[in-house]
């Protein structure tokens, strides 16, 4: 099970990696005001994403990965909390999802983390 839910892991993140250039505006739109460069920035994370997860993969850098998409969840959360505010703002009626993504950070964390042993 462990194994699966690796592969499972690395899934999720080429694919919201890929997300980034399908959809980059999305990502531009959160990204906190004071951020120098956002759709520079949402590429990078994009790639970082990426590279992350296919770390993931080998045993021999599945560690290195882990941590690094610890790293990076670490990164874009404030992006998560932006989106929140934004929703707030504009009276979205989707801003309780962006409320329980929040915790849910935690949570992939936690999951990344199982791998850096």
């Amino acid at each position: 099970m462990k194994n699966l839910l690796l592969y499972v892991m690395a899934i999720v993140y080429v694919a919201a990696g890929l997300n980034h250039f399908i959809n980059p505006k999305f990502y531009t739109r959160i990204m906190p005001p004071w951020l120098p460069y956002p759709l520079t920035l949402v590429n990078i994370s994009g790639i970082c994403e990426i590279a992350f997860a296919l770390l993931l993969i080998p045993a021999a850098t599945r560690t290195i990965g882990a941590w690094l998409i610890i790293l990076l969840l670490i990164a874009v959360f404030p992006a998560n909390i932006q989106m929140s505010v934004n929703y707030w703002k504009y009276h979205n009626p989707y801003f309780w999802v962006t409320i329980a993504r929040l915790p849910l950070q935690f949570v992939l964390i936690w999951w990344a983390w199982v791998y850096t042993k």
